[in-house]
């Protein structure tokens, strides 16, 4: 597709713009590292450390790692997500041990105690002690932002170019495509949940990608069709390899595809297709079994089959049954973490079938029909998952797979609101997506996702890793016996900002 040199943002081709949006984002979201120390980062530091799987070490430290006899400690879910994680870790390693000896030296000669932190979580004040008294405090927190900053943050970033590309090709503009794609960045909870490492995005990245793949929207003829249903295949499988819950999504890409070839092609075409898709699902999920046997004894079972009782546990198999309405409600509309509530702008894809019957550039009624049906399918499915309901002091977490898939039709119906009313939705829905992300909290106030808005526009400025500084005693107190002003950040990073949008434009076109 030729851009017209009227739709190009500050001059730049298609290409530069892909380039400054990833750093961008990118950017961006390591500047709201939050320090969540979450179940798939120990594994990661278990496969950079010693190429193992367990993590015996990091005993007790969190709710969600358990014992198994003779086995030693995993955690209770897939580990697709530790794996991509423990590669910056093992780069970062040497520099992060040689930080951490040194701190662990300087605490044996002066026989310190661990300082307080005021944290309003009984369970964050008990976890910080523990690691602190065993020397894995630093550890932990250098470790967590490596992977956020080398693994989540990239991963969202990549994320954010697919979806330029899909509204480039969908609207047939650059301009458009960019502050689309923007808004999908810091607009919706993709921002909030990038905050630290977390699997339930990134499969729904991947899913994205392995959708666009099968898609082909711009009509490429660069990778064949066996290709393009290898890397769907690969794709979906990849998204079991971090959590069961993909296999929704597994299903739903194989369905998809299946239909495609068949409304394209011959029966025939279409089993070999499918064929090809199985394969390439057949890799991740050879890794997943690795995975089960290795830590469990027995390659099919899933992790959550040896953890111990939980709340939960014995409704359904290990917690999983059929879709619940109360749980159903609550994934849609609950205060802490509905979807609706957390991205009032997803409500707008409800109105796509309508909306996009007249419209001059339509989305193809199957692949629209196939997104909307992916996020029915998760709402239905976590619906009868009953650990959702733990989502209260988190956020929303479990439906963060369909981020994506909601929001080209969204976008659809939002490029055609008369513009004060689609200006209007635009600010309200950054302002809470970032107040969220800088915020977090969900669980203390009595409006939950709401509280995030309040607290920004009466407190001020925050960024997450900042927050944690300021409750911390001891020394940083010392230093910032005020808090910690986030302005001089937000600054330095408009600064680089500035130069990376401004700098190198494109050549006129010949």
């Amino acid at each position: 597709m030729t851009t017209p040199a009227s739709d190009r943002p500050l001059g730049l081709t298609t290409g530069q713009i892909a380039r400054r949006l990833f750093f961008t984002c990118w950017i961006v979201f390591v500047l709201h590292f939050a320090t969540n120390i979450v179940r798939e980062i120990y594994p990661a530091l278990a496969i950079g450390d010693r190429l193992s799987f367990r993590v015996d070490e990091y005993a007790h430290l969190h709710p969600d790692l358990f014992e198994t006899g003779g086995r030693g400690w995993h955690i209770n879910n897939n580990p697709g997500a530790s794996m991509a994680a423990a590669i910056p870790y093992a780069l970062a390693r040497p520099a992060i041990d040689a930080v951490v000896e040194r701190v662990r030296r300087s605490r044996e000669a002066s026989q310190a105690a661990p300082p307080p932190y005021a944290s309003p979580w009984p369970m964050a004040r008990e976890f910080y002690e523990k690691a602190w008294r065993r020397g894995l405090d630093l550890k932990l927190g250098l470790s967590a932002f490596v992977m956020q900053a080398f693994c989540m943050a990239p991963s969202s970033a990549l994320g954010v170019v697919a979806m330029f590309f899909v509204v480039r090709r969908l609207f047939g503009s650059d301009r458009q495509a960019l502050w689309l794609a923007l808004l999908y960045a810091v607009g919706t909870p993709v921002f909030f949940r990038t905050g630290y490492l977390n699997q339930n995005l990134m499969f729904g990245h991947i899913a994205f990608l392995g959708f666009i793949a099968l898609w082909n929207p711009g009509g490429s003829s660069a990778l064949s069709i066996r290709t393009r249903s290898l890397l769907g295949g690969a794709a979906g499988g990849a998204c079991v390899l971090f959590d069961y819950s993909g296999v929704v999504l597994l299903a739903g890409l194989f369905v998809y595809a299946l239909l495609r070839q068949l409304r394209e092609g011959s029966p025939r075409s279409a089993v070999v297709h499918a064929s090809w898709f199985a394969l390439g699902a057949l890799g991740p999920l050879a890794v997943l079994w690795f995975y089960q046997w290795q830590a469990f004894g027995h390659p099919f079972y899933p992790a959550q089959h040896w953890m111990p009782a939980v709340a939960w546990i014995d409704h359904g198999y290990r917690g999983v049954s059929p879709p619940q309405p109360d749980l159903l409600l609550a994934l849609a509309v609950d205060r802490r973490y509905g979807l609706f509530v957390s991205c009032p702008l997803f409500l707008l894809a409800l109105a796509a079938p309508f909306v996009n019957r007249g419209a001059a550039r339509r989305l193809p009624a199957v692949e629209l029909w196939a997104m909307l049906g992916f996020a029915v399918a998760m709402w239905l499915f976590c619906g009868g998952v009953n650990y959702a309901r733990l989502q209260f002091n988190t956020g929303i977490r479990h439906l963060a797979p369909i981020f994506p898939f909601l929001f080209v039709p969204a976008a659809l119906v939002l490029v055609r609101l008369p513009m004060l009313v689609q200006s209007l939705v635009v600010v309200l829905s950054v302002a809470l997506g970032w107040c969220l992300a800088m915020y977090r909290d969900v669980e203390i106030g009595p409006l939950g996702v709401l509280d995030s808005v309040g607290h920004v526009f009466l407190g001020g400025f925050q960024l997450p890793a900042l927050t944690t500084l300021s409750r911390l005693g001891g020394g940083v107190a010392a230093y910032f016996p005020n808090g910690v002003s986030p302005l001089p950040l937000f600054a330095l990073t408009a600064a680089v900002l500035y130069v990376i949008w401004k700098s190198s434009a494109a050549r006129p076109s010949s």
